[in-house]
């Protein structure tokens, strides 16, 4: 693992580093991004700096700088190159008294870059009880806010599963704890609109590009019955799902695959620093 923290690498990438008043710890004031890196190069980096800017500016943190971002990118995958790896970007509120309210110091800066395994071919998923608010403050924001989150994977790892899915407060399918959902219904796949509360993931955008969906907001129930469904992330790519609940489903069924040819395909285009 590689560390870099406002402008400096890291020696040992495990020392202390964040002070304990950072408004990121305390309250889960921040934003980030996950990055793909394959061969020591990013993937679709600039619309993943883009998403961090549309995050940060809706969480109202004042000061990010794209540049400054980017060197730190450069820092992490310098040296010998990772075969497979992610980027764990995050700017936080920076330093601040205890409590909700922001104090007046620069944001933070981190960018951690770490080797991963390729995801399984396909994978099981839950449905859990606590729908995702598609009205809130934060709907639709990548913040390090992620309680719901950590709560609805354990209850999904119980059950021998890898993802947790949520509805919205109006019982549609809205999306799992890190990962967008697609499905197929008498041959059209299809995908929760934005406007569902789920996260604009750049997966998602991209294989709506690339390989075509339908976004509609319909019942999570008419999404747990579907022909096939697979799962879309920088860490997953593109992952057939073999159990929802207690339902099984042959997979990766003969769309999921075709999507995944297509990710294949299109994946080198937008490898490289400056994509």
């Amino acid at each position: 693992m590689r560390v870099w923290i406002n402008g400096n690498l890291l020696s040992d990438p495990t020392a202390p580093a964040v002070p304990v008043t950072d408004h990121g710890l305390t309250v889960g004031d921040a934003v980030f991004e996950a990055v793909k890196v394959v061969d020591g190069q990013p993937f679709a980096l600039q619309r993943h700096l883009d998403r961090l800017e549309r995050s940060a500016a809706g969480l109202g943190l004042v000061g990010l700088d794209p540049e400054q971002v980017r060197r730190g990118v450069h820092a992490v995958l310098e040296g010998e190159p990772m075969p497979l790896g992610r980027l764990r970007i995050t700017v936080t509120g920076g330093n601040a008294p205890l409590g909700s309210g922001r104090g007046s110091d620069p944001v933070t800066v981190i960018v951690v870059a770490s080797p991963m395994d390729p995801a399984a071919e396909t994978t099981a998923v839950v449905t859990v009880p606590w729908p995702r608010n598609e009205r809130g403050a934060l709907a639709g924001l990548k913040t390090t806010s992620y309680g719901e989150n950590v709560l609805a994977l354990a209850r999904a790892q119980e059950a021998g599963a890898s993802e947790a899915i949520f509805a919205n407060l109006a019982g549609h399918l809205c999306e799992g704890t890190g990962t967008n959902v697609f499905y197929v219904v008498d041959g059209e796949v299809r995908t929760p609109t934005l406007a569902s509360g789920c996260l604009a993931g750049v997966t998602r955008a991209l294989l709506i590009e690339w390989f075509g969906a339908t976004e509609v907001d319909e019942p999570i129930e008419v999404a747990a019955g579907a022909e096939e469904i697979f799962l879309v992330s920088t860490t997953r790519d593109v992952q057939g799902v073999h159990r929802w609940d207690d339902r099984t489903l042959p997979a990766p069924g003969p769309v999921t695959q075709r999507a995944a040819e297509a990710w294949a395909a299109n994946e080198p285009s937008l490898l490289g620093f400056n994509r």
